[in-house]
């Protein structure tokens, strides 16, 4: 009889034992010559050396399942205790990534697949539309999908701390503290496609990071995926700033809604701007969704097209608040 330590240092261990240790029981009922014992991230197993290095092998076997997926299903535990490779679910081919508990995330419309295929082949890809239609929750589906792949060692996302109606000094805490809220559609992204647990220690290691534009200043980023979101609240500097800023084998995604700009009237949108700038440069590849392409609920579409009828009325017209060149007139009061 000899003791073997097995580590589980990929998968999710919540994702790995399952509920209420569901995935455990169905091991031990496997292997039922073996006494096992799991804490953490270690599984401890006791019996004759040929059984235990099988059982070894088994479990990495479901790891690698557990990876992929972010789930382990009864299945894939028997075929991987038979000595067998886990087969993998099957899905279609707009499938990215499994989110948690083994949800499969998937592009739900014809521009969201566009804009993964831009992604795939071009280093650059603008995705730009209405609020609801899944542009920046696609982006980071792309880049966790990346990382998942080792096409990538790390994934970088950032957004403008722009102000929209509240004042940032108001908020209680310190700068991380004020940041934060600004970040938090980002959070909630990365919380559906990756376990609570890798998730923390991709934030302390860096392997993820999240800040605002600010903070890009003088980074060179390599090796990396790098998503801006809300890009129409950067001014003309700031977007330049953060396009130099691409490296070797590193990949950008910016998303944005030119219909919700927060900058003061005066400032123009530095994404309105980039998109003149760079029409017709190779390798940029540009998405456009519009009011059809939202995935939110009913009335986020219906909301979109009050906005759009209001903002080409006659009377917002000849108010100059329709103009196209992002820059707002200051107000007549």
């Amino acid at each position: 009889m000899i003791e073997r330590l097995v580590i589980i240092d990929s998968a999710d261990p919540a994702s790995f034992y399952g509920v209420n240790n569901s995935n455990m029981q169905l091991i031990r009922n496997l292997f039922p010559k073996l006494r096992i014992a799991a804490r953490g991230q270690v599984i401890k197993v006791i019996g004759e050396e040929k059984e235990t290095a099988e059982f070894e092998q088994a479990i990495h076997r479901m790891e690698q399942y557990c990876v992929r997926h972010n789930s382990l299903t009864d299945d894939a535990i028997i075929e991987a205790a038979r000595g067998e490779t886990p087969r993998d679910v099957k899905t279609h081919d707009g499938m990215i990534i499994f989110g948690i508990n083994g949800k499969p995330i998937s592009a739900r419309n014809a521009n969201q697949q566009r804009m993964v295929d831009s992604f795939n082949r071009n280093d650059l890809t603008f995705a730009l539309g209405p609020a609801g239609t899944g542009k920046t929750y696609i982006a980071i589906a792309l880049a966790v999908k990346a990382l998942k792949n080792k096409e990538a060692r790390r994934i970088i996302l950032s957004r403008p701390a722009v102000e929209a109606g509240e004042k940032l000094g108001f908020l209680p805490g310190d700068m991380k503290d004020k940041i934060d809220p600004y970040l938090q559609p980002l959070y909630d992204a990365l919380e559906d496609m990756i376990p609570q647990a890798k998730l923390k220690e991709y934030m302390e290691t860096n392997v993820i990071q999240i800040a605002p534009l600010a903070f890009m200043r003088g980074r060179t980023l390599n090796d990396a995926i790098i998503v801006l979101d809300e890009a129409q609240n950067t001014t003309t500097h700031q977007i330049k700033m953060f396009l130099t800023r691409l490296g070797m084998n590193a990949k950008m995604i910016v998303t944005g809604d030119v219909t919700q700009i927060d900058l003061p009237r005066s400032t123009q949108s530095g994404l309105i701007h980039v998109l003149k700038v760079l029409k017709g440069v190779p390798g940029i590849g540009r998405i456009d969704y519009d009011r059809k392409d939202i995935v939110r609920h009913p009335l986020v579409q219906r909301i979109v097209d009050a906005y759009d009828r209001y903002d080409r009325s006659p009377e917002v017209i000849a108010d100059g608040e329709a103009a196209d060149d992002g820059v707002r007139p200051e107000s007549q009061d």
